[in-house]
């Protein structure tokens, strides 16, 4: 008989965030989830009925399992991302329950920018409205491989099929016409628990899976060595003991691909060759490792390596720059301005930067370009060009989402500006083989 703890080791992990506009029912979603899967706690479960009857409600207030500051209780919304974790016999999960108000939208870009699936939620009253659009475009922009579209409240329309399909396709033609590869349209009811964890028994025509079991059955792949491999060094490791009096090793996590005793590398940005003389992991020596472990990497040559340079394969190593060119979501209050210094964070290197260009503001409403805006104010998105005082080994985003990111920091008190995404902004729309082509690239 297995254990929790062996079950738990075999299933593999789906890191998910939700959006929508406000009241649309994301954290009535997300306590439906954790209520009907068996993943609340009696404390907890006891905290919000004790919660909802002080606020006059019969009913346990399930969005209260999710939405903890004081400020979301008393106004019944969700202003920061509230992170859950909870597992089923088939997956685990990791869920980030983002903000719908449009001042928060910087709020889903940190929920979902690690996230393989989004459930954007739409009212069945409301349709497809502006903050849907905006956060479908905000999915597509941070390349996120899966989007599901749940119709909520479909019991204050009579669990009518015609609303929920118009709905579908208006919101899977936009969608897809971003480059969003996988759309998948789910009708529920969060309040009354219609095709979350059960199946509907309101909603006969409708024959797809629950939220729960699209969840749980989604193909999500952690492969991470099929990309191309970047080794980000951390910490350079010379004992200079009489045990170890020669050891050299460049310590840190390989953010993608995989390495192998006798591979000959690249060190960027000083471009200088080597060969693996060794690889050391848990105190071990190894023949190969992968993404994501923690490491230690020795050369065979003497060569000056130091924290916030990549190691990467001679053959696949990626270009460097000191002109970035990216699309960037500002999430400081303080606006981001043309001739700002700044300093740019990516992977284990910061360096000194200059905004030398904001080309344009994206208008999220119908996708157009606002030119030459000058500046960006909290929630924009924009291209920017940046100019970096030192060079850097910058991958475009849509080939690695971790290490095409990057921050832009305050030098002044450290706050961070701007999340940044190097290359092109969305996909190309694609339909067909394309689309299946297309799904293959996604990098996660």
């Amino acid at each position: 008989m297995t254990t929790v703890s062996e079950q738990l080791s075999t299933t593999t992990l789906l890191r998910f965030a939700t959006a929508g506009s406000v009241d649309d029912g994301k954290s009535t979603l997300v306590g439906r989830l954790l209520h009907d899967s068996k993943s609340v706690l009696t404390d907890q479960l006891e905290a919000v009925e004790h919660a909802s009857r002080n606020r006059g409600q019969e009913a346990p207030d399930l969005a209260l399992l999710t939405d903890g500051l004081r400020a979301e209780r008393e106004q019944g919304i969700t202003i920061d991302v509230a992170y859950r974790y909870f597992a089923t016999p088939r997956r685990r999960f990791i869920l980030a329950d983002t903000p719908g108000h449009v001042q928060y939208t910087r709020n889903m870009v940190t929920g979902a920018s690690t996230a393989e699936l989004a459930v954007v939620l739409v009212d069945a009253r409301n349709g497809v409205v502006e903050q849907t659009r905006r956060h479908a475009a905000v999915a597509a922009l941070l390349r996120v491989p899966h989007v599901v579209l749940a119709v909520n409240k479909m019991d204050l329309v009579d669990y009518a099929e015609p609303v929920f399909a118009a709905i579908a396709e208006e919101f899977t033609a936009y969608a897809a016409s971003l480059g969003v590869p996988e759309i998948t349209a789910i009708p529920i009811s969060a309040l009354a628990g219609d095709n979350v964890v059960e199946p509907s028994a309101h909603m006969d025509w409708y024959g797809g899976p629950t939220v729960l079991e699209h969840l749980e059955t989604v193909p999500v792949s952690h492969d991470l060595t099929a990309c191309h491999a970047r080794f980000p060094v951390q910490y350079v490791i010379r004992p200079q003991t009489a045990e170890h009096p020669d050891y050299r090793g460049y310590a840190g996590q390989i953010a993608a691909g995989a390495f192998r005793v006798g591979e000959a590398v690249t060190v960027l940005p000083s471009g200088r060759t080597s060969t693996i003389a060794g690889i050391d992991a848990l105190g071990e020596s190894v023949d190969i490792a992968w993404a994501p472990q923690s490491v230690t990497i020795r050369l065979a040559d003497d060569i000056d390596v130091s924290r916030g340079d990549l190691i990467a394969p001679a053959d696949d190593a990626p270009a460097v720059t000191q002109d970035v060119e990216a699309t960037v979501c500002h999430v400081a209050d303080q606006p981001l301005a043309v001739g700002q210094r700044v300093l740019l964070k990516h992977t284990t290197r910061t360096v000194k930067a200059i905004v030398k260009d904001i080309p344009s503001r994206l208008t999220l409403d119908d996708l157009s370009q606002h030119p030459a805006p000058g500046r960006l104010v909290a929630n924009d998105i924009g291209r920017v060009v940046v100019r970096t005082a030192e060079p850097l080994a910058l991958d475009a985003y849509a080939d690695s989402r971790r290490t095409g990111s990057f921050l832009l920091i305050d030098p002044a008190d450290g706050t961070t500006l701007t999340a940044g995404m190097a290359g092109q902004a969305f996909a190309a729309t694609a339909t067909g083989e394309d689309a299946a082509a297309a799904d293959d690239e996604w990098d996660f």
